[in-house]
């Protein structure tokens, strides 16, 4: 045996059955449906095509548990199986590592942190602790009204059944930063995972059936390609609430199906993020940060796919970007040093140079970039690729600059001054995240508090993290994730008066 025999790691087991109330199977007639490796265009295997009789089982069971079973009020119960989940993800850490590059194209880097070893390490941990912090009752001031004294109380109660919809760029990260607060506040969840990405799902299914005391019927892991039934979590009356991560466009249609049976939602949706670099700004720094564009292809929902810089650097600002995009490194998501793997799909892959014909029709400048990478390799002949792809000049009401690409495009646009740049920033439909590069801390707070976005970074600052709340204004979103405001998303509250003296009942 040759030593590149010998070091060739085993196929990976990918999990094909999907988890419904405790059980671990296959869907009606056996029904799958293929998934493809982005990076080479070739099917990598199969799973679960769930029809609406399985969708139908799964929300059941989820209805069943929440409103029978002692999940909803057993805290510490619900603490331990938290922490249990989170040590059976990190026993199969590899699996997981290995396969999502496989199914999502994520490159290597990117697992040792969001995509994967985050989610394991801070948000599981985070989360399970702050069970024991909330405030899930608290007594408020007596009232004296109507001749007698009553003692209030507020309690936070748990929302109900959650549809958790799982997109397919962070599929690992996204599915724990709703399934665990949802868990951890005594919902029932069930999940539709990502039709390019379910296998990451479906793991974390066997994992809750095999090597944790989570109740039947508390975590359902539904897979299918078929629109209709997954449309069947935003329409059923069993459902409560719908956590979803996806398009602007999506997440509007959700909430208007699901306004029929006032569900809670919770949506986390699209960005055009701007990143502005002012007239004192570290250029080295700026131009730095503007590779995050393409980090993942670009297909990350916060990226700044704007920047906005000021006219006085503006020339040598777009040298030193051109500089940087050329010499990304773009191939096979397997290797460490791998920053832009490929586009999810044919159909992103599509859309993205769409986008990219459009922008030049419309005037704007490519520098590098627009078409599909060279020397990849014949592995990666099929595969889903778009180049690192810079535009100067775009005006800033253009497409462009207008539209999520989600792919690995930055467009540069020249400001004026302060205020000009902030204008620019808040023309937009979105306000998912951005940020300011500046030596002065007055000018990065004055500009941080003024521009309309849910997250923002200085001068490369990290704002993330399973404390931290995420999520947009305006069509970026509803609501948050993460953090106290994320935990509280997934509960109800209700408020008592009572007459009775009130002792140890109130947390009995």
């Amino acid at each position: 045996m040759s030593d590149s025999e010998v070091r060739q790691p085993a196929p990976i087991e990918h999990e094909r059955r999907m988890l419904i109330d405790g059980k671990l199977r296959d869907a009606a007639q056996e029904r799958v449906f293929e998934v493809l490796n982005p990076a080479t265009g070739e099917v990598a295997g199969v799973v679960a095509n769930a029809s609406a009789a399985d969708m139908d089982d799964a929300i059941a069971a989820a209805r069943n548990a929440f409103d029978t079973g002692s999940w909803t009020t057993d805290r510490s119960f619900r603490e331990r199986a938290l922490r249990q989940l989170r040590a059976a993800l990190d026993c199969e850490r590899e699996e997981f590592r290995r396969e999502l590059i496989e199914e999502v194209g994520a490159p290597l880097m990117s697992t040792y942190g969001s995509q994967l070893d985050w989610p394991i390490d801070d948000t599981l941990p985070w989360v399970a602790d702050e069970i024991g912090r909330f405030g899930f009752e608290r007594r408020i001031a007596d009232s004296n009204t109507l001749g007698s004294t009553s003692q209030r109380w507020v309690f936070k109660e748990p929302v109900g059944v959650v549809g958790a919809i799982v997109p397919w760029n962070f599929p690992f990260e996204i599915l724990i930063s709703k399934l665990a607060p949802a868990l951890a506040t005594g919902n029932t969840v069930v999940v539709k995972a990502s039709p390019e990405t379910p296998w990451n799902a479906t793991r974390v299914g066997r994992l809750i059936a095999e090597k944790t005391d989570i109740p039947p019927g508390v975590v359902n892991i539904v897979t299918t390609d078929d629109v209709t039934v997954a449309q069947t979590l935003v329409s059923d009356p069993r459902v409560d609430m719908i956590s979803f991560t996806g398009s602007t466009a999506t997440g509007r249609l959700i909430a208007r199906e699901g306004a029929a049976t006032m569900k809670r939602t919770l949506l986390e949706l699209g960005g055009k993020s701007a990143a502005i670099v002012l007239d004192d700004a570290d250029l080295a720094m700026a131009a730095r940060s503007a590779a995050g564009a393409c980090f993942h292809a670009g297909q990350v929902c916060a990226g700044t796919s704007r920047f906005l810089v000021h006219r006085s650097i503006y020339d040598e600002m777009v040298a030193m970007l051109g500089h940087v995009y050329a010499a990304l490194p773009v191939g096979d998501p397997r290797k460490a040093d791998t920053l832009c793997g490929p586009v999810a799909s044919a159909r992103q892959r599509d859309n993205i140079m769409a986008m990219i014909g459009a922008a030049r029709s419309a005037g704007a400048e490519l520098v590098v970039g627009g078409g599909v990478p060279d020397g990849l390799g014949s592995d990666f002949d099929k595969g889903f690729w778009v180049q690192p792809t810079l535009f100067v000049g775009v005006d800033n009401s253009s497409k462009l600059a207008q539209e999520e690409v989600f792919g690995p495009v930055l467009a540069v646009t020249p400001f004026d001054d302060d205020a000009d740049a902030v204008r620019l920033a808040n023309d937009s439909r979105y306000g998912l995240s951005g940020s300011v590069f500046t030596a002065s801390a007055g000018r990065a707070m004055s500009i941080a508090r003024s521009v309309r976005t849910g997250t923002l970074a200085i001068n490369g600052g990290n704002y993330s993290g399973a404390d931290a709340p995420f999520g947009g204004f305006k069509a970026s979103g509803v609501g948050r994730q993460g953090g106290p405001e994320g935990f509280a998303s997934y509960l109800e509250t209700k408020t008592i008066g009572s007459t009775l003296p009130l002792g140890a009942e109130v947390t009995a």
